[in-house]
């Protein structure tokens, strides 16, 4: 059984990476974060005002209990992109989890260490079995995050999802499940 998620965003230290809620002074980079091209392509969001302010709301509000989101930010409280826990299926202890990375802050390593972190806490305080995601197989990067992280590639769902541009992608499915021993990489 899943433990209960606080109604808020539990605090999350990493060194060189702070997991948080939300704040107003992110408005202006998600903004432009849910603008860049790449982002826009893989993942949900608009660089509308009412829309960020909405997205910002919605991933400090963990009261429904079906996820544990983050803004991921950099050692000055920038913020440098997103990370969630969701789809939290309570009986069967398990739970997807997303993430992006704002132009400015990639190839810096804030992805993997984010979903490290991320990961740490579905496995350690809310007794998850297991986690697993999923990723347009056009999207390299991604896949790169998810194997870093010790995520497992599972298999191929063809067609499985109809992202931004309107087609439905190719996804890798790849999967982490507690007893899994952590990347060599995170021991460091």
């Amino acid at each position: 059984m899943v433990d209960p998620l606080p109604a808020t965003p539990v605090r999350l230290d990493a060194p060189g990476l702070l997991l948080r809620a939300y704040v107003d002074t992110d408005a202006p980079d998600l903004t432009a974060a849910f603008a860049d091209e790449d982002i826009a392509r893989w993942n949900p969001g608009s660089p509308d005002p009412e829309a960020v302010e909405a997205f910002m709301a919605s991933r400090n509000d963990w009261s429904t209990g079906d996820h544990a989101s983050w803004a991921v930010a950099d050692p000055t409280g920038r913020l440098a992109g997103s990370v969630s826990i969701h789809r939290l299926d309570r009986d069967q202890g398990d739970a997807e989890i997303g993430y992006w990375v704002a132009p400015w802050a990639r190839r810096q390593g804030y992805a993997v260490r984010a979903v490290l972190l991320a990961t740490r806490f579905g496995f350690g305080p809310l007794g998850l079995h297991r986690l697993y995601l999923y990723h347009a197989v056009d999207n390299p990067g991604s896949c790169a995050v998810a194997l870093a992280a010790g995520y497992l590639h599972e298999g191929t769902l063809r067609q499985s999802f109809r992202y931004a541009d309107g087609v439905h992608h190719d996804e890798h499915l790849h999967g982490r499940l507690s007893a899994d021993p952590e990347p060599e990489r995170a021991a460091r």
